[in-house]
């Protein structure tokens, strides 16, 4: 794979801000990481605060990190994203004349899901839990819809930035490529779908572009939502995660008198998102696509705690458990400790 990269998040807004901590120094010292010991060459910067997301790409390209600059202004309608969209990629024009190979603009982000408009919901929850979901998916009805609004946002796009577009999908989405250069999936290799999971993969793979896998990642868990598949006929599945609890434990004053914690009995297992993050790679460079991003590098909203119940980290996908108080042993000025899957991560981009 020519891409090897990982997902950083810069601060995404749904519900609440998911880095509620962004320290310039931090941030540095973290893309540098990610380059020298994780062995990247490339980073997908998430996020809704452009200044934020200004700092950090002008910090990984000047590294030698390419970057996918990827802008979050999530439940909006389209019409409600162009203009936000249109900044975006006005201030990535201005380090792509200084950097014309390094950068890659996605004019969003599994739309059907998190913009309004096309799955019925107001709100994220109200559209996964739609009992017309499946039946709209299925028909391919909500296709039209992704169509004209990536249409009208690409082409808003392209009076500002002269640079690759791209936009990251869903396997479900019957994307119309033509307005863009690369081809960007998300797509989690799960249990109920390891048989036909390269053959989902197939309709992209026919646009004759270069083919990027936008997201994949594992909990540090072996029977998450991630490892078992995220939608069933029911919908989506919710995560092990009291979110109640979660956001509660954002709220000024309150908040520091609630603990977060998770549902039912899940148990660690870090070697299992390791070994599967290994596999999957695997099969993404047998497959020849063009590269991938691991999500995701760090999710400050779940921290590690010794104590199971309060472990939010075992249900991220991240690669380096976040401590909400002190630092990490490995990198003793970083808020952090990496996980076996970030070690796993490295050793093949390494090697490959």
């Amino acid at each position: 794979m020519r891409l090897k990269g990982v997902c950083y998040d810069v601060g995404i807004v749904l519900g609440v801000n998911w880095r509620p901590h962004f320290e310039p120094k931090v941030v540095r010292s973290e893309l540098e990481i990610i380059r020298r010991d994780l062995h990247c060459n490339a980073v997908r910067l998430g996020g809704h605060d452009l200044s934020r997301l200004a700092f950090a790409a002008e910090v990984a390209l000047s590294q030698g990190l390419e970057v996918w600059l990827s802008p979050q202004l999530w439940n909006r309608t389209a019409s409600q994203s162009v203009a936000y969209l249109t900044r975006a990629a006005k201030m990535l024009e201005t380090f792509r004349q200084r950097w014309p190979e390094k950068v890659v603009f996605s004019v969003g982000w599994e739309i059907s899901l998190f913009s309004r408009g096309i799955i019925p919901g107001r709100s994220l929850s109200a559209r996964m839990s739609s009992p017309r979901l499946l039946p709209i998916v299925k028909s391919g009805q909500h296709n039209g819809k992704v169509n004209a609004d990536l249409a009208r946002v690409a082409a808003a796009v392209r009076k500002v930035y002269g640079g690759k577009l791209t936009y990251a999908s869903l396997v479900w989405e019957a994307v119309d490529w033509a307005p863009f250069d690369v081809v960007g999936v998300d797509h989690y290799l799960s249990t109920k779908i390891e048989d036909r999971y390269l053959e989902m993969l197939r309709p992209s793979f026919d646009s004759g572009k270069p083919d990027v896998i936008t997201e994949f990642g594992y909990e540090a868990m072996a029977h998450g939502p991630m490892a078992e598949g995220f939608l069933d006929s029911a919908g989506l599945k919710p995560s092990v995660i009291d979110t109640r609890s979660q956001l509660l434990h954002q709220l000024p004053v309150v908040g520091r008198f609630i603990r977060p914690h998770l549902r039912g009995s899940p148990v660690r297992d870090e070697g299992y998102q390791a070994r599967q993050l290994v596999r999957q790679l695997g099969i993404l460079e047998s497959a020849g696509v063009e590269g991938g991003f691991v999500s995701t590098f760090i999710s400050q909203i779940t921290p590690y705690d010794p104590d199971p119940h309060y472990d939010l980290d075992m249900a991220s996908s991240s690669l380096v458990r976040y401590l909400e108080h002190g630092r990490g042993s490995t990198y003793p000025d970083m808020p952090w400790e990496p996980k076996e899957a970030f070690r796993a991560v490295a050793e093949f981009y390494a090697s490959h």
